[in-house]
């Protein structure tokens, strides 16, 4: 079998507009905004284009409306959707299909415009036999149920949950790019909306408009590109559930499964990672996914995050960018920790940057903690 370990390289990252985008922007518009902006960082152009992957909540057939869009004609498309993740899953789709001469140029992409659309046109969810009739709040609901059960087990607190939205907004001041600009404190969290107890609406994500695209090729063609590189490591994927009532264990994700096979790939383990980008679309997932990736033992993440280690200067960086919760959260999220990984390893994160980053890890949540997909990235010198 021909070793996929750091075969094929992320070469062009970028966001299109953010926040709260012109009126009459469309979802493929931010597409193919972020598209032509990730070309042009790595030195590329649309004509070099011959893999197409993508998924979104507003375009069924995406990867077909990008090409009508573009004028451009892909040998190779992929719009795998599995929600939030969907993304980390597309590096490993793209890797297969470079390395079996699919395609040579692979484009990820994302756009929506959740915030100026409104949740009704942009967040239709499925009607559920199990929950639909208890008229739940979806997904703030879920999520609240995994952190209560959290909490009632292991005695993970408000506050220490709290902690880690304060550490993204601190990241979130460090960039120029994110929603919000104001000090946040733990105090500030406890005392903001309730949401669905225990989540305050600053243990929510942001609702904002947004896209943007990651470009991949070989590493071999990585070499004569614009910009160092950052070479995919490693790749898991493991799911779990659809339905948070059939989830097996509220405490316990299948991020545990998908960080074991990134790491067996890249041939790395937890305490090689310098900088950690994990999906946030709550407090409480950044702190599952510590525990289930292996940067603490399951139950103890409410401790590990209380002494700051997640903020900038801390010993665990994590989520730079100021994540879903500061940064952004267009619907989906997934894409924008493969964008921050990949300028923390090129080490073009200004005020923001992890120094010495030579291995950063992307983790992709989808769903209500249904779908989990690992990435591990490094610079040149983890090859």
């Amino acid at each position: 079998m021909t070793n996929r370990r750091g075969s094929v390289a992320i070469v062009g990252v970028a966001e299109s507009d953010l926040g709260e985008v012109a009126q009459g922007m469309t979802p493929v518009d931010l597409m193919a905004q972020g598209m032509v902006r990730a070309l042009d960082d790595c030195g590329l152009q649309l004509k070099d284009v011959d893999g197409l992957f993508g998924a979104a909540t507003q375009s069924r057939m995406v990867t077909l409306a990008l090409r009508e869009y573009l004028g451009i004609q892909p040998r190779y498309g992929d719009s795998t959707y599995l929600g939030g993740s969907s993304f980390m899953t597309h590096v490993a789709h793209a890797q297969a299909a470079i390395q079996a001469g699919l395609c040579e140029v692979a484009v990820i992409t994302y756009g929506s415009t959740q915030r100026s659309d409104g949740r009704s046109a942009t967040g239709g969810r499925e009607t559920n036999p199990y929950e639909t009739p208890y008229k739940p709040f979806m997904p703030s609901t879920a999520y609240a149920l995994a952190a209560s059960q959290h909490m009632h087990k292991y005695g993970t607190t408000r506050e220490q949950l709290a902690e880690i939205a304060v550490a993204a907004r601190q990241w979130a001041l460090l960039n120029p790019a994110a929603w919000e600009k104001k000090p946040l404190t733990v105090e500030d969290v406890l005392n903001s909306r309730m949401i669905s107890y225990p989540l305050t609406v600053r243990d929510c994500c942001l609702v904002t408009d947004g896209g943007g695209a990651i470009v991949l090729t070989s590493a071999e063609r990585a070499k004569d590109l614009k910009k160092p590189a950052a070479y995919v490591l490693g790749c898991g994927e493991s799911y779990s559930h659809q339905s948070i009532s059939n989830m097996a264990n509220l405490t316990v994700t299948a991020a545990k499964q998908s960080g074991e096979k990134a790491y067996a790939m890249a041939g790395l383990g937890p305490r090689d990672v310098n900088v950690r980008e994990l999906y946030d679309a709550f407090t409480l997932t950044t702190l599952l996914f510590l525990e289930d990736l292996g940067f603490c033992q399951k139950g103890e993440g409410g401790i590990f995050v209380a002494d700051g280690k997640l903020r900038p200067g801390g010993a665990m960086p994590t989520n730079t960018n100021g994540g879903g919760l500061s940064y952004c959260h267009p619907g989906m999220y997934g894409l924008f920790l493969l964008i921050e990984a990949t300028r923390q390893v090129r080490g073009e994160c200004n005020a923001r940057q992890v120094a010495g980053c030579d291995v950063a890890l992307a983790h992709g949540n989808g769903g209500v903690l249904s779908s989990q997909s690992t990435v591990i990235l490094g610079s040149a010198a983890t090859l």
